[in-house]
């Protein structure tokens, strides 16, 4: 089924080790997230969000649980449209943080922590999912 060019799709990852979670700064926008971004052709939700946390923060992880999907309005081209992120709950599997362009900052913070410092309600509802799986 061919994708709809209206439709903005992305993934993403809450990724957990020791009890900490990970932000991630993005340079461009100046706030603090969860890992996550656009589907590339061909790519299913899974195999985006593997691939964007291993871009954004040099880590692999291990799905946990499915949080489902988030949708909000973005601005692109000049017009607005809708986009989903579909997020996976991971266990940390090691890797290691590099700087760069998209991404100059990774912070393993405590939930409350990591819950004050989201720059987006929206990352606050997916935490909030990803924490009442993890009873943490």
């Amino acid at each position: 089924m061919p994708r709809d060019p209206d439709l903005v799709r992305a993934a993403g990852a809450v990724l957990v080790r020791d009890g900490h979670i990970a932000l991630v700064h993005r340079p461009r926008y100046d706030d603090w997230t969860l890992p996550k971004g656009k589907l590339e052709e061909g790519e299913d939700d899974l195999d985006a969000a593997h691939r964007e946390l291993l871009e954004e923060t040099g880590r692999r992880g291990t799905v946990v649980d499915d949080l489902g999907t988030i949708s909000y309005q973005v601005s692109k081209g000049g017009r607005t449209l809708p986009k989903t992120v579909r997020y996976y709950l991971m266990d940390d599997d090691g890797g290691r943080f590099e700087p760069h362009h998209e991404v100059d900052d990774l912070r393993w913070l405590a939930p409350d922590e990591a819950r004050a410092l989201l720059s987006y309600d929206r990352d606050r509802v997916v935490l909030d999912r990803a924490l009442a799986r993890l009873r943490l």
